[in-house]
């Protein structure tokens, strides 16, 4: 099996990467305006402050958009063709790039409510990806 490809952990997003091995989806989030917010850079993209820290999310979102991607010239992802990216928007407002796993992708569709997932890369680096929610009794 060809090793997964890592995403770049260093930067403003190290943190996001870091949680994600202790199986924990984080956002940065503005203190000054009290906004959480995606992709992680070092200043608020609605206010410009620099008082940015990490907050826990919930881990659950809808899907917003996705596509099924069928070939793969990367041998980790040629060996899981077809497979789903998606764009989940999360609960707490950000929207994330993603995969959905653990469903067929034809069953995936627009508003689908999902759940992370974690796929432990090693004990420094995890990725998230989303699960279709269990339907609540």
């Amino acid at each position: 099996m060809a090793q997964r490809p890592t995403p770049e952990t260093r930067n403003a997003g190290s943190a996001f990467w870091r949680a994600a091995a202790e199986r924990k989806l984080v956002l940065p989030a503005c203190t000054q305006c009290d906004k959480p917010f995606w992709h992680p850079r070092p200043h608020c993209p609605f206010c410009g402050s620099r008082d940015i820290e990490w907050r826990t999310a919930s881990g659950r979102g809808s899907v917003y958009t996705y596509t099924v991607v069928r070939q793969s010239s990367d041998p980790h992802f040629r060996e899981h063709v077809p497979y789903v990216v998606a764009m989940i928007e999360l609960d707490e407002g950000p929207r994330i790039m993603s995969n959905v796993i653990d469903c067929a992708p034809e069953q995936v569709r627009i508003g689908m409510r999902v759940s992370v997932r974690f796929e432990l890369v090693d004990a420094h680096l995890g990725i998230p990806l989303f699960a279709p929610e269990e339907p609540r009794a």
